[in-house]
Formats: C-alpha cells, sequence, structure tokens
C-alpha cells in the first residue's frame, strides 16, 4: 500500500489480532481482512473469471483474496510504487508503477489492455500529520482510481476506494455516484482504532452515455 493511515487517538498495536490471525493464515497483510470482508457483503462484486486491478497493492494481501475470488480464468493486475513478491498464481500480474506519473495510463494499458470487472484501490498517502493535507492527498489518489475505473471498466463494473474522511469527502462520493448506479461506505472490522479511512463502493458502473452525433 502506499503508505499507511495514521491512527488517531488509540495508539498503534502493530501485533492486534488480525496482524496475528493474517500471520496465522499466510495472508502477506491484515488488510487482507477488509477487501475479503467487503467482497462478502457484496458477493456480486468479484465474480470467478473476472477481471481485476488493485491499486496500492504492496505488499499483496489484497492480491492473495482477489487471486482466489476470480479463480484461475480470472486475471489480477496489482500495481504499487513498492515492489511486490510474485504470485505463483499465472493469472496475477505485478509490477512498480506510480498512479500519478503521466505515463501511467499507458503502462497500465500495457500490463492488460482490456476492460475491468472491478477497480480496487487501497492507496495511501505517507501521512504527514497535518489532517488537512492527508485527507486532499487520499482524495488525489482515490480520484485516479475513480478516473481508471470510468475509462476501464466495463458497464457493470465494481470500484473500491479507501480514503480518509473529512475534507471535500462528500465531493468524492457524489462524483463516484455519477459513474456507479449505488454507492456504499464501508469501515472493515479489521480498520484500526480511530483510523480516519473508509472504504467508498461503487457498485455497477453506469454504462457511459452514448457520443452525440
Amino acid at each position: 500500500m502506499l503508505g499507511t493511515a495514521s491512527d488517531m487517538g488509540k495508539p498503534y498495536r502493530p501485533k492486534d489480532h488480525y496482524f496475528q490471525k493474517a500471520k496465522q493464515e499466510g495472508l502477506r497483510a491484515r488488510s487482507a481482512f477488509k477487501v475479503d470482508e467487503i467482497l462478502k457483503r457484496f458477493p456480486a462484486s468479484v465474480k470467478k473469471g473476472a477481471a481485476v486491478l488493485d491499486l496500492g497493492a504492496a505488499p499483496g494481501g489484497f492480491l492473495q483474496i482477489l487471486a482466489d475470488a476470480v479463480g484461475m480464468h480470472g486475471r489480477v493486475i496489482g500495481v504499487d510504487i513498492s515492489a511486490i513478491r510474485p504470485f505463483s498464481q499465472k493469472w496475477v500480474t505485478t509490477a512498480v508503477l506510480d498512479v500519478l506519473a503521466d505515463d501511467f495510463d499507458a503502462k497500465l494499458a500495457a500490463l492488460y489492455d482490456g476492460p475491468y470487472d472491478a477497480v480496487i484501490s487501497d492507496m495511501a498517502p505517507k501521512t504527514s500529520g497535518i489532517k488537512g493535507t492527508d485527507e486532499a492527498r487520499s482524495l488525489r489518489l482515490a480520484g485516479k482510481a475513480l478516473e481508471v475505473a470510468a475509462t476501464r471498466g466495463r458497464p457493470g463494473a465494481t470500484f473500491v476506494a479507501k480514503v480518509f474522511m473529512g475534507g471535500d469527502f462528500e465531493a468524492f462520493r457524489d462524483e463516484v455516484r455519477q459513474h456507479f448506479e449505488e454507492v456504499k461506505i464501508v469501515r472493515p472490522e479489521a480498520t484500526r482504532g480511530a483510523s480516519m479511512e473508509v472504504y467508498v463502493v461503487g457498485l455497477r458502473r453506469r454504462a457511459p452515455a452514448p457520443a452525440a452525433s
């Protein structure tokens, strides 16, 4: 993941219940339980054979869950600014990419040029401790994820993005509503203490309006 949300108030305990559970189950990160909960709450969001993009994928906790969800006939692309340890599953592709770089879209298309059934972002900025700054940076990353979902997601696709609450959050949610039939806000049980993060879930991407002739 591109940095982590800082806890506010409650002390950070790195070896908490979900950390230990992830270690016991062979998962690369406790965050795997977050996407697992989201997929269980919205079972139609990622199906067998689906093509899924995971943004901010390092160290690969989300990818482990998504790889199982789509199965060997699916496709999972995971990108992050940090290297991701390779997966044995042939249907999982990873790459080191910066989503905010000018050439990101071209490099992503080179990895997989088909439409996605789901675009999932666990990206978060490296926190500065300045609430407004961190919220703005979080929304910038989520905005880029939404842009990818709007341009590369097939009609009916799912969108999931981690966002720090506050600031222009409501405006971002309204923007997601323009592209998806239903929008939910989810705070998974595995979210740490008083963290400000939530996940915005867009269900059933609307078909693009036909171009005017």
